[in-house]
């Protein structure tokens, strides 16, 4: 007659805080099993036939199925033994299930003797260890072994098995047909009943994974829906507390949340104004200035750019503001925005003396009749009239005038001439009458 399967009781070891949080309504999200360093030790000697043992690799992918596998959750290593000792794959190496479980499935015999407490002290000195992917103390993850073997050790398993549970490491034993049970209960962890399992035949021993996964269940009060969290459940070993979401903070009452101020001096990011935001914020900036892509600082922005200002003319930027101005020869009007044409002749604006002539925006300087204006271009002097001629004109005036009086002369001469022919006329006339 063979010893009844030994049923295992729920794990009381409390999860990491924080770890389980909601998961919905339904059985099976209420059950999920805690972070693990988990390690199989699986018997490969010539007592386990080929066909059997990938009944065992079976078994060790549909574990896989049943644990929730990561780095963050439960990590899986697996050592291979008979007379000799493998690591098939160390707890840093897989992090997901598939990948896992393809290494499972390569996994092949070692055949020969049964050196059990070889393969364990193996575990704890290459497996158990950070290098090799176990976490460190202070995190407070279970370090775990389950044994499958069907033989019984062919070293002293008792003593290495011992100090295995001494460093912290909780052994699981499992036997298929004829191993042996004494050396089963030597090996695993007290109480007995919650950690030796026995199977008649490996045909049969895929049925202890819905054992092992009640087992490593951790109960999720959160997902049984009897809270009375406003926000966030965490589950706490068999309690729970409440938690809030990012942005909110747990009441004095421990159930409900208000929003954090995110405004606040020291809570924000913002380089000039905060602005809460249901829980949140968002960054913005004062007026002439510009939210930078990091969308926390802030740049003056270039208010004079076109289609930014209104100035007709001149755009004077001002560290975030902008003034108006004109070009030269012109005035800002009192809308301060438009420009007008100065009159550059009215009085003060020229430097003429006398007479300003406006051209556009310019002017020329000119002076009253009678005046002349100086090399300055700016003041004028008196016209000065003069009787001289040139040595040309005097000249030929000379010319003239001996010309007149040589004409005077002989008309003189002639003159007096025709008073002689006039006398001496009048003379023979006289004679003629005396006759």
């Amino acid at each position: 007659m063979q010893p009844p399967l030994l049923l295992p009781l729920l794990l009381l070891l409390p999860p990491p805080p924080g770890l389980a949080r909601s998961l919905g309504p339904g059985a099976d999200a209420a059950c999920k099993n805690r972070p693990l360093d988990l390690v199989f030790i699986i018997d490969s000697s010539r007592s386990v036939r080929p066909e059997e043992f990938e009944k065992v690799k079976v078994f060790l992918s549909k574990m896989i199925d049943t644990l929730d596998i990561g780095e963050r959750t439960t990590r899986v290593a697996v050592v291979n033994y008979a007379s000799t000792v493998k690591v098939e794959f160390p707890l840093r190496t897989y992090f997901d299930k598939a990948s896992m479980k393809e290494a499972v499935s390569h996994i092949e015999p070692l055949s020969a003797g049964t050196m059990t407490g070889l393969a364990i002290q193996t575990a704890v000195d290459e497996v158990f260890t950070e290098e090799m992917g176990t976490r460190p103390a202070t995190f407070n993850i279970p370090k775990v072994v389950i044994v499958v073997t069907d033989g019984r050790p062919q070293d002293q398993v008792q003593d290495v098995a011992a100090s295995a549970r001494t460093a912290g490491i909780e052994i699981y034993a499992v036997g298929v047909g004829r191993a042996d049970m004494q050396s089963l209960r030597v090996m695993a962890s007290e109480p007995l009943d919650e950690h030796v399992f026995y199977v008649e035949t490996y045909g049969v021993i895929e049925k202890l994974t819905s054992k092992f996964r009640e087992t490593f269940c951790a109960v999720n009060v959160c997902a049984l829906g009897t809270h009375d969290c406003e926000q966030i459940c965490v589950s706490d070993g068999g309690s729970y507390l409440c938690d809030c979401n990012a942005g909110y903070t747990l009441n004095p009452d421990k159930r409900t949340c208000s929003a954090v101020d995110m405004c606040e001096p020291g809570r924000h990011e913002c380089d000039q104004i905060c602005v809460s935001n249901n829980g949140s914020y968002v960054c913005e900036c004062y007026e002439g200035y510009v939210l930078n892509p990091d969308k926390k600082t802030c740049s003056a922005m270039d208010v004079c750019a076109p289609g930014r200002h209104d100035c007709a003319q001149v755009c004077v930027s001002n560290d975030g503001s902008y003034s108006c101005d004109c070009f030269k020869g012109y005035t800002l009007n009192p809308d301060k925005k438009t420009c007008s044409a100065v009159d550059v002749c009215a009085p003060g604006k020229h430097d003429c003396e006398q007479v300003c002539v406006r051209d556009d925006l310019f002017y020329t300087c000119d002076c009253y009749q009678g005046y002349t204006l100086n090399p300055d271009k700016k003041t004028c002097s008196r016209a000065i009239t003069s009787s001289l001629v040139t040595t040309e004109e005097s000249c030929k005036c000379e010319a003239i005038a001996a010309l007149q009086d040589s004409v005077t002369s002989r008309l003189e001469a002639l003159s007096v001439k025709l008073d002689e022919v006039s006398e001496k006329l009048e003379a023979y006339q006289s004679r003629q009458q005396v006759v």
